[in-house]
């Protein structure tokens, strides 16, 4: 709980930060105001920790520019038309943007900025209450003109103004107040929880590289499924990302199966926390987490009941795995992240055939292969995707995995297994065979290549045997 005594002395310690105070001396003197706001100010007031600093000034873009210049190593004004000048001060890099009132005219995605003369006006426009404080250097007075520290308190995220208007205003807010319930713990207030329900479909005029920057923020937050939960009950999932609701399938009376949206949440947490503890102090992996999360989307579309009460999901794991590449393309993503996390979806089944029984050195080298570098990646997601409650079954799967964990490493302080090739390049090919390049190469290659994932490093002799042996049996 906010304790205000100790939140108002980290506002006076937020002040006396070195950067803080350089700046409030620059534009002070210069007969300007500026204060700390948004994030900053509230994560003082919570007691967290601070990464990013925020101003607010009522000195217009080229005043900023001139008053930061002289005190700040670089400056970048890519942000002029918004209003917003970054500068890097003592090391650190800070935004300072002028008062401002923007809002959408509903039909283009990209806002209309108008500058303002007064903070509280400048404070109205932001999007919650608790991102609506700000904190006036170098005087240390604190600006709350919406009850933003009432609803710190109380852990209750609601906006400064009608959530429609806000709303309105900008559709992306909404998926903030997803990403913030997570980010903070907090709860969303009812009347701004309706306009979400309400106005979902507004999200449309919003960019896809703006919506994707916020799913990968909530992502990143230690506990994104508080979020994800927010998304599916409002509906507003619905407009980007609408495979995530789909999995709350409806459950025959005569067939049982998993519920596969809370299993899916289930192994979102259970990655996170696998996550965590093998990479300590590593910043989120949202690739890993995306895939934690879709893992699962293609069973809605797979999903066949059987006579005998049963129910399959055959291959969701190949259609899912292109169900998340096409969305994640449609969400503006790098093609690093939507590659790494299609091969983690495509591949996340392939392991539940060791449990049966053991592989061969071959079959272990080849799932190396094939994932990639996303093998680490896959370890963690397979054994986040075990969420049983049948302990004997869930401890015969984490030996299983174990186990293959351990072959692995066997197998690479053996063998170059995360670069595995054959054992003759192209031009030995050529040279052995005396043929030149063309589609016998590539044949001779693969050939190659089977016989290294079959049977292991056997040697470049044994390895120029065999070519020559099956060559002479193509005639």
């Amino acid at each position: 709980m906010l304790n205000m005594a100790e939140g108002l002395s980290r506002l006076g310690a937020l002040a006396a930060n070195p950067v803080v105070s350089t700046l409030a001396t620059a534009f002070a003197d210069a007969g300007f105001d500026l204060a700390v706001v948004g994030g900053p100010v509230r994560d003082a007031l919570l007691g967290r920790e601070t990464h990013d600093l925020d101003f607010t000034t009522n000195a217009r873009p080229d005043d900023i520019l001139r008053i930061v210049t002289p005190i700040s190593s670089t400056q970048w004004d890519i942000g002029r038309a918004f209003g917003t000048i970054g500068a890097r001060v003592q090391g650190e890099q800070v935004e300072i943007t002028t008062y401002r009132a923007d809002s959408y005219d509903g039909v283009t995605r990209k806002p209309v900025v108008e500058f303002g003369d007064t903070i509280d006006g400048d404070l109205l426009r932001r999007d919650f209450t608790v991102n609506a404080m700000a904190l006036q250097v170098p005087a240390v007075k604190l600006i709350d003109p919406t009850s933003g520290v009432e609803d710190l308190v109380s852990g209750i995220l609601r906006t400064p103004i009608d959530p429609a208007i806000s709303f309105g205003d900008d559709p992306l807010r909404m998926l903030r107040a997803a990403r913030f319930s997570a980010q903070l713990g907090f709860s969303i207030e009812d009347a701004t929880f309706a306009a979400v329900e309400k106005l979902r479909e507004t999200l449309t005029i919003v960019s896809p590289e703006r919506v994707q920057g916020e799913l990968v923020r909530l992502m990143q937050t230690d506990d994104p499924v508080r979020g994800i939960r927010v998304l599916v009950e409002s509906g507003l999932i619905e407009e980007f990302l609408p495979e995530v609701s789909a999995l709350r399938l409806e459950v025959d009376e005569h067939h049982h199966h998993k519920d596969v949206y809370e299993h899916s949440l289930t192994v979102v947490r259970q990655a996170i926390e696998l996550e965590k503890s093998r990479n300590p102090g590593a910043a989120a992996d949202v690739p890993l987490r995306l895939a934690a999360l879709l893992h699962d989307i293609g069973k809605p579309r797979t999903r066949k009941l059987e006579n005998g009460g049963g129910v399959t999901f055959h291959h969701h794991d190949v259609v899912g795995a292109r169900m998340a590449r096409k969305r994640l393309q449609a969400l503006r993503f790098d093609s690093a992240t939507t590659d790494a996390v299609a091969k983690l979806i495509e591949l996340h089944l392939r392991f539940f055939g060791y449990a049966e029984g053991a592989w061969t050195d071959s079959a272990v080298r080849r799932y190396v292969r094939d994932a990639g570098d996303v093998v680490e990646r896959l370890h963690i997601l397979v054994r986040a995707d075990v969420t049983t409650r049948n302990r004997r079954k869930a401890a015969r799967l984490a030996s299983a995995y174990d186990d293959i964990e351990r072959r692995i490493v066997e197998l690479r302080e053996q063998e170059e297994l995360d670069s595995i090739r054959p054992e003759l390049d192209g031009n030995q090919i050529q040279q052995i065979l005396g043929i030149t390049p063309g589609r016998e190469v590539g044949e001779a290659y693969r050939f190659l290549l089977e016989v290294r994932l079959d049977e292991g490093v056997i040697g470049p002799d044994a390895a120029e045997q065999r070519l020559r042996e099956w060559w002479a049996a193509r005639g």
